[in-house]
């Protein structure tokens, strides 16, 4: 992020899904399709290589800009819950509810990681301003330093991390990042692709603290992304076959292998705790259609066939999503799901890149205010919605081609 805005159409192709439409394209992305399969409960080994990871520093400065250090207040459940999931929350007003960017208040900024253009903000730690020219992908935060996937200029792309002013590792061909809440820990994957855009095969998973690097090679997988990193446990899907459908796995940093978990057909998003993920098992020229379902036990608790599930709250019981057909340069809906149901509990109408849930109340949004389809001028930010009464204001300043995205 932070160059020319480009379209991804995200029926055909599936770049990671840290990749919004306002992000610079990393040259090309993962092909793939989707088909039924069927479900059970047990689970079977998928083996690789594990390996202990060190790294040797590569310093880079980079700009920092001190701000007040922030205490995180949601930390990750250490054991899933094992009752069902509430009702959700209780909505008043209007579900529907059109957004008018440029007529929002403003409100604080988001209390996750985000990216403005090139900086890093939010989060527990210091403002970054990453080095380079290449677009950023995604950001995260780890203990009191930072990560970002970017470009590299070469038609591929690498994790930066950055500590007291440098950027002390890179990690070549990371394309998906996900980090717990608390800043503990993050997991990413290496899954490169070729400069046409075609998927290659094999790929590394990576589990990383503040005091160590774990890693998995999986010489045989396709189209690999880490989803999640729950209850000590890093959640990824990947492929057997270039055209395949996704499959689910569980990887303790440190084992031998990862875990297939056959519960769950074609994932595309897991809870924070690990207990709740999504699922699309229908794709085509039409839409798509979504599930959610228990991880432990295959139970379907809903299927929808008007929206894209892509995330949850943290506390699993609010699903957010867009629309089923994710053509075109924005999406004109983002909507709230109550888990236990699938009722819709919220929809905003606009034209949206990115929504992630801020906490169990509130979802951050990267929203177009005038301008679209990556002209020049074109003006946005990223805007905080609440669902139970569904208003939103804006959690940072309209900005002009000024590339936005919201962290892990």
């Amino acid at each position: 992020m932070g160059a020319a805005v480009q379209h991804i159409n995200r029926r055909l192709v599936i770049t990671v899904s840290v990749i919004a439409v306002a992000a610079v394209t990393i040259g090309g992305a993962f092909a793939y399709r989707t088909g039924p399969a069927e479900a059970d409960g047990r689970a079977a080994p998928l083996t690789g290589s594990p390996t202990p990871t060190t790294s040797t520093p590569t310093p880079t400065p980079i700009s920092r800009t001190t701000i007040a250090s922030r205490t995180p207040s949601v930390k990750p459940s250490a054991t899933p819950p094992t009752k069902p999931p509430a009702a959700g929350a209780t909505v008043t007003g209007p579900t529907k509810v059109a957004v008018a960017v440029s007529k929002l208040p403003e409100g604080r900024e988001p209390q996750v990681p985000y990216l403005v253009d090139r900086e890093i903000r939010g989060g527990s730690g210091e403002v970054v301003t990453l080095p380079g020219t290449g677009g950023v992908i995604a950001v995260g935060r780890l203990g009191e330093g930072a990560l970002a996937i970017v470009q590299d200029g070469n038609d591929g792309t690498e994790l930066l991390k950055t500590q007291n002013d440098k950027v002390v590792r890179r990690t070549p061909d990371v394309t998906s990042l996900v980090t717990t809440r608390d800043q503990s820990a993050a997991a990413y994957a290496a899954a490169r692709i070729s400069s046409l855009g075609a998927a290659v095969k094999g790929g590394t998973v990576y589990a990383e603290t503040t005091t160590s690097v774990r890693s998995l090679k999986l010489p045989d997988s396709w189209n690999l992304q880490v989803l999640a990193f729950a209850d000590g446990k890093v959640y990824f899907r990947a492929a057997s076959a270039e055209d395949g459908p996704w499959t689910l796995y569980s990887w303790s940093p440190g084992a031998s292998a990862a875990v297939k978990v056959k519960s769950v057909v074609s994932p595309t998003a897991v809870s924070a705790n690990g207990r709740i993920a999504a699922s699309m098992g229908t794709l085509n020229d039409s839409g798509s259609c979504s599930s959610v379902v228990e991880v432990g036990s295959g139970r379907q608790l809903f299927r929808t066939c008007d929206n894209q599930v892509s995330g949850f709250t943290p506390d699993g019981t609010t699903a957010v999503g867009g629309s089923a057909y994710g053509d075109g340069y924005c999406d004109t809906i983002q909507v709230a799901l109550a888990v236990s149901t699938g009722k819709l509990l919220r929809e905003w109408k606009g034209c949206f890149h990115q929504s992630v849930a801020e906490d169990d109340q509130h979802v951050l949004i990267v929203a177009v205010a005038s301008g679209g389809g990556g002209d020049p001028g074109t003006k946005s930010a990223i805007i905080r919605c609440t669902i139970t009464t569904g208003a939103c204001e804006l959690a940072t300043p309209i900005s002009t081609d000024k590339a936005l995205r919201i962290g892990t």
